[in-house]
């Protein structure tokens, strides 16, 4: 079965998907990640929508692909004509194939005066065992954002 989750984020905000349950035996793995202009028409920016297994401290533009709690990430450009002559949207798309058990947040960071961006995020859903839901969990606690995996 999947779960789908909308929403519009502006620029600097962190939001917040509930999907822990008491027992933590549900799992999720993102399986879409999408994002559309709030006003593809006007808007001229380029954003970093980012989704993470635990709240980042804020949203920001640095794609750090050595996170262990970066679950998607997506870089997107739009101009709005002015200064090429015609509209231009382009994206780039990264997800990992991690299954989580506990909420998750979705970032923006983009450009100064930017409208915004509307996300589209498709989770598969399945069943854990007690043991993979145990390490699920402790994962997220173990990759926290104040902890260093570098040398």
């Amino acid at each position: 079965m999947n779960k789908t989750f909308k929403g519009k984020l502006a620029d600097g905000t962190v939001e917040r998907i509930r999907l822990s349950t008491n027992n933590g035996l549900i799992g999720y793995k993102i399986i879409k990640f999408q994002v559309m202009p709030v006003d593809p028409m006007v808007d001229n920016c380029e954003s970093v929508l980012q989704v993470f297994s635990v709240e980042p401290d804020s949203a920001s533009t640095t794609i750090d692909f050595d996170d262990p709690t970066m679950l998607a990430s997506i870089y997107i450009e739009n101009h709005d004509g002015t200064s090429s002559g015609f509209s231009n949207f382009t994206n780039a798309v990264i997800i990992d194939n991690k299954v989580v058990n506990q909420d998750i947040y979705v970032t923006l960071a983009s450009d100064p005066g930017s409208s915004g961006q509307n996300f589209y995020i498709e989770l598969e859903q399945m069943k854990l065992s007690l043991n993979e839901a145990t390490v699920a969990t402790l994962k997220d606690m173990r990759a926290g954002p104040d902890t260093n995996f570098g040398p």
